[in-house]
């Protein structure tokens, strides 16, 4: 079995400008080295459960947290997180719902089913990157992980 490097950050983006951006503003603070960016929900679930491209690769510590878009391909980030707070390997890993939706309705489901914490995506560049710098060095470097 292959061993891969710990991730620190599974970042789940369809949109190729805002992983750019995310990965920009993680890199302001450092936080690029143990990213791995996955552009649908079906990859977020093979590479936190080893299937498909990431079948026996094994990853000997979880993300510290997962980053996740909800309007996603093939499985959306609802489901990504319904599948993960479901599964006793996946349950505790933190998951910030990073979005531009600002429904009233994502709010409250991806609360029900276990989401960490919500945030809407700044439309300005400097406050994107504000927030996603703020959101990494939190969840990488100060938040206390189970695991």
């Amino acid at each position: 079995m292959e061993q891969m490097n710990p991730v620190e950050i599974l970042l789940v983006e369809d949109n190729p400008a805002d992983v750019e951006l995310t990965l920009r503003a993680l890199k302001k603070n450092n936080l690029t080295n143990q990213v791995q960016v996955v552009s649908d929900g079906a990859q977020a679930l093979d590479f936190l459960f080893g299937t498909g491209p990431f079948a026996g690769q094994k990853h000997p510590i979880p993300p510290k947290v997962v980053f996740l878009d909800l309007k996603l391909p093939k499985v959306d980030g609802r489901e990504v997180l319904r599948s993960m707070k479901s599964d006793d390997l996946t349950r505790l890993i933190p998951v910030v719902v990073l979005t531009s939706s600002k429904e009233y309705m994502d709010i409250v489901e991806s609360y029900k089913l276990g989401v960490n914490s919500y945030v809407v995506k700044p439309l300005d560049f400097d406050k994107f990157v504000e927030a996603v710098s703020q959101l990494g060095l939190y969840w990488v470097l100060l938040n206390q992980a189970p695991f």
